[in-house]
């Protein structure tokens, strides 16, 4: 009887492209198939023998190979998996949908993406063409009065759909045993660090150090061994390693720690004793690169507190620890962080005035034209803040640099930064108009005001401009000073 069967495949493909489909329907069996064909392979409708119980091809298997759905999730043909965890995979059913979104995966087989979204699909269902998609979106394509196959562009003589069983069946697998590994690897990791904790109240010395070590491995790559940590208790024992008996070694991997953490406001207030501060910050100056980076870290975190008291931060030995971060060329990595607490700390008006006679300003009008994006933000960040001081703009002046590289940023980098110079410019400028004016303008400031009052620039930066404009032309007759408002030497 079956022998008498006939199968229709219907089966398209594009041009340098590959593609699945091959739809085969028998009653009362319903058997779909699904193989690849190579480049040059025929467009028109064919005929193909059936071939029972074969339900999915691989590009692995040359043209149009067939393998059954168990060979193909044993033998790994779309993801390799392990073949002794399939029967726990398949044996508990799990909602797709969620699986999908907590793996998260970046490498998924290219047959359970759906061709519209080019997400995984949920509900695939099958066209007349032989093509697959997710339900929800050709419905959606169909649904706006196009009665073309999207992948093929074929007129489809039947606009309807078909589950597609097999596929779906195939992609819940290949993604339950994805997530009960996941599952898996987080209860093992969890109950490492759970070991690791527990080992840590136990034993001191080196012992303590290698268990310190471990845990902050651990803790750094997987959020559920964090949510363990906090959940046992580990803020406060780790808080409990800083003091003034505490070894650099052990006080930099709890810092290590409890930077990857989430500090509640009690964990926060408790780590801002005195004691703790004043180990942090040596931490901060004699620690390795992670270290010192990781001390930055931790102190800014610890700032957010409302209730964090500027005091704590008045620390000559923490600013110049901070600006030899800033300023290791060896370590590029540690710029951003180091200015990052440095940003922060100039919000507290009280501190300014110490980080201004730390010698702060000429290295950081020093270091601009070497920095990045983010890091040249949060440097004139700072010096617009110190520029609010009297020493601070003092300081600005005598900086030889500062004029010729705030003209530089003007309408270069961003608008923000355009502010930070343009403010910047205007206390220098004010503190000695006559001598300040002079050297601005020759550093081709006049031009690139006139740039910003014709730009779509912020109202507020250029009235800024034209206020700064007009200082700086007190010191020229008319037209002296119109000659140097040329445009050719600011585009040069």
């Amino acid at each position: 009887m079956a022998s008498l069967l006939i199968s229709l495949s219907l089966s398209f493909t594009i041009a340098g492209d590959l593609r699945f489909g091959d739809l085969w329907v028998w009653r009362p069996f319903c058997i779909f198939r699904f193989v690849f064909f190579q480049k040059g392979a025929s467009e028109m409708p064919m005929f193909q023998p059936s071939k029972r119980d074969a339900v999915v091809g691989y590009e692995g298997g040359g043209d149009g190979h067939v393998l059954d759905l168990d060979t193909a999730v044993k033998d790994g043909i779309l993801g390799g998996v392990d073949a002794g965890f399939v029967g726990a995979a398949v044996g508990e059913k799990l909602d797709l949908k969620k699986m999908i979104e907590e793996l998260n995966l970046s490498e998924v087989p290219s047959v359970f993406i759906c061709p519209i979204s080019l997400e995984p699909m949920q509900d695939p269902v099958t066209l007349c063409t032989g093509q697959t998609y997710e339900r929800s979106n050709i419905l959606k394509w169909l649904g706006l009065g196009h009665f073309t196959c999207p992948t093929t562009m074929q007129e489809l003589w039947d606009d309807s759909v078909t589950p597609n069983k097999t596929l779906y069946h195939l992609i819940h697998t290949w993604f339950t045993q994805k997530y009960l590994l996941m599952r898996k690897r987080s209860e093992d990791v969890q109950g490492r660090a759970s070991e690791l904790f527990e080992t840590l109240k136990k034993v001191k010395g080196q012992a303590r150090v290698q268990a310190l070590k471990e845990l902050q491995q651990v803790v750094a790559t997987h959020a559920t061994a964090r949510k363990r940590v906090i959940d046992e208790g580990g803020v406060a024992i780790l808080s409990s390693l800083l003091g003034p008996f505490t070894s650099h070694v052990v006080g930099s991997e709890a810092i290590g720690i409890l930077v990857n953490l989430s500090l509640d406001s009690e964990s926060k207030t408790n780590l801002m004793q005195p004691a703790k501060i004043s180990l942090i910050v040596d931490i901060l100056n004699e620690g390795c690169i992670n270290t010192k980076i990781n001390c930055a870290r931790l102190i800014e975190t610890l700032m957010e507190e409302k209730d964090f008291r500027s005091e704590i931060v008045s620390s000559h030995s923490l600013l110049v620890g901070l600006m030899r971060l800033v300023k290791d060329k060896r370590y590029p990595n540690g710029v951003l962080p180091g200015l990052s607490l440095l940003r922060t700390i100039c919000l507290h008006k009280e501190v300014r005035g110490l980080i201004v006679s730390i010698g702060v300003v000429p290295q950081l009008v020093e270091l601009l034209p070497t920095l990045d994006f983010d890091s040249l933000e949060l440097a004139l960040f700072v010096l617009d803040s110190l520029s609010t001081l009297q020493e601070g703009r003092v300081a600005l002046k005598e900086c030889s640099n500062t004029i010729p590289n705030m003209v530089r940023l003007i309408m270069r980098i961003s608008e923000t930064c355009t502010q930070y110079a343009l403010s910047i410019l205007w206390f220098v400028c004010s503190l000695a108009p006559d001598e300040c004016s002079s050297i601005a303008v020759d550093a081709g400031l006049a031009a690139k005001l006139l740039l910003v009052i014709q730009s779509g620039c912020n109202p507020v930066l250029k009235q800024r401009s034209a206020e700064l404009l007009k200082l700086c032309s007190l010191n020229y007759s008319d037209t002296i000073f119109i000659s140097k408002c040329k445009l050719t030497r600011t585009i040069q």
